[in-house]
């Protein structure tokens, strides 16, 4: 039997799993179930990891998975969850910045030895104080076909931290495709005064933009909107242990 504050703090990390494929801050929790502070999310995730509802993922950040819902909702139809794809990489993460902004198309190689797809492997795309991204593509990394879809896609090494509560680390490899529009709470490569690309969660709020850290040691910065280009939005993740 889950309190008010119990369900209502599930339903929302359910939700946005369900909408953006990672859970929400704690300032995002703390905001939606109006507390004044993030010890009141502490102890709610405490009540709900002892009772079986969720579990944090270990080596992440404030990462949730949700293992169940309460019995009044467990039979609901669930939308399909935003899930990036994890696969292993031995590539040297050495490799130079490159500019999203001059990204052509390209035809995807096919490995038939493996079953992947190749795709360009732009450079360094700053999670953290944006860097300046101003190179040409190194070579192209092979991955699984299904982590593609249709669109142009292009990978880029993470340097920083900011995202690390979405599950996104220093050195990971991010596979993006290619858009120039988003949805509020996506994970966005955005070019910033055409001279700076980051990742970051997009907001937009009024005639502003707000590139969004995943990690409060970061701050939200806000620009207006004709200062940003979105360049591609995350699909998957690639990591190298």
């Amino acid at each position: 039997m889950l309190t008010r504050k119990q369900h209502d703090l599930l339903m929302f990390i359910h939700g946005r799993l369900q909408e953006v494929g990672v859970p929400p801050s704690f300032d995002e929790m703390k905001d939606a179930l109006d507390l004044r502070s993030k010890s009141g999310i502490h102890r709610l995730i405490t009540a709900l990891e002892e009772r079986g509802f969720i579990r944090r993922l270990p080596n992440r950040a404030r990462a949730l998975e949700v293992l169940r819902l309460p019995d009044s909702v467990a039979q609901m139809p669930k939308r399909a969850a935003f899930t990036p794809s994890i696969v292993e990489n031995s590539r040297s993460r050495s490799e130079p910045v490159a500019e999203v902004a001059s990204l052509q198309k390209r035809p995807r190689s096919v490995s038939n030895e493996n079953n992947t797809v190749g795709i360009p492997l732009m450079g360094r795309i700053a999670a953290g104080v944006p860097i300046s991204a101003i190179q040409n593509n190194s070579h192209q990394i092979f991955v699984p076909p299904d982590m593609l879809g249709a669109g142009e896609h292009f990978a880029l090494e993470v340097k920083g931290d900011s995202m690390i509560e979405a599950g996104i680390l220093d050195g990971d490899t991010v596979v993006i495709r290619r858009a120039d529009t988003a949805t509020p709470g996506d994970i966005v490569v955005a070019l910033v005064d055409e001279e700076e690309a980051t990742l970051k969660r997009f907001r937009r709020r009024g005639n502003t933009i707000a590139l969004e850290a995943a990690n409060p040691a970061y701050e939200t910065r806000i620009f207006g909107s004709d200062r940003v280009k979105v360049q591609g939005r995350l699909v998957g993740l690639i990591r190298k242990y």
